[in-house]
């Protein structure tokens, strides 16, 4: 674990002095300067107190970077195409099992003639146009500002049965880590 590093980072951000630290706190500078150069590991008990002498929860030290605020700005959001359709699909987030896309679907477009299947569960939420979704013997409309879920273990498919583009966000949870990039929408 990279600890000290993010340690050093949460100080220098703050503008909070390894002294203030160790006034704080009760340890040495020289201790302080191992801790955050990684070259001693601390006890979970000092790292609470330096946690709560830095403002910030303990388990935020403990995330691996992996693990903390993922941003993907608009403008470097991976585009990609996706089905027979073509359907343009903006990859909006990237977490170990979840999924997050914006899908555009002109009209008449879909995820295919046949419904199909895949791990994962999924929410929906109809941005912009009207579209069709079914799901094995369920089956319905819905129009901006809507939205559905279900597990795509069932064969499904999803429709734009309006006259302008659709825009749907879609989320994809699975049990298991998704390959990037994840294209077996909806």
């Amino acid at each position: 674990m990279d600890i000290g590093t993010a340690i050093r980072a949460i100080r220098k951000r703050k503008n909070v002095t390894i002294a203030q630290i160790c006034e704080d706190t009760g340890l040495s500078q020289g201790f302080m300067s191992q801790v955050e150069t990684n070259k001693t590991s601390p006890s979970i008990a000092t790292l609470e107190n330096i946690a709560k002498a830095l403002k910030v929860p303990l388990a935020y030290l403990l995330l691996q970077k992996e693990d903390r605020m993922q941003i993907v700005r608009r403008a470097d959001r991976k585009v990609t195409t996706s089905g027979p359709e073509r359907l343009k699909v903006e990859h909006l987030s990237a977490a170990k099992n979840m999924r997050m896309m914006l899908v555009e679907m002109p009209p008449g477009g879909s995820t295919g003639e046949t419904p199909r299947a895949h791990e994962g569960e999924e929410v929906h939420l109809v941005i912009k146009g009207r579209i069709y979704a079914e799901q094995g013997e369920d089956a319905a409309e819905f129009g901006e500002g809507d939205s559905f879920s279900w597990n795509a273990c069932t064969p499904h498919l999803v429709r734009n049965i309006g006259e302008e583009t659709a825009v749907v966000l879609i989320a994809i949870y699975t049990e298991t880590e998704q390959a990037e990039p994840y294209l077996e929408l909806m």
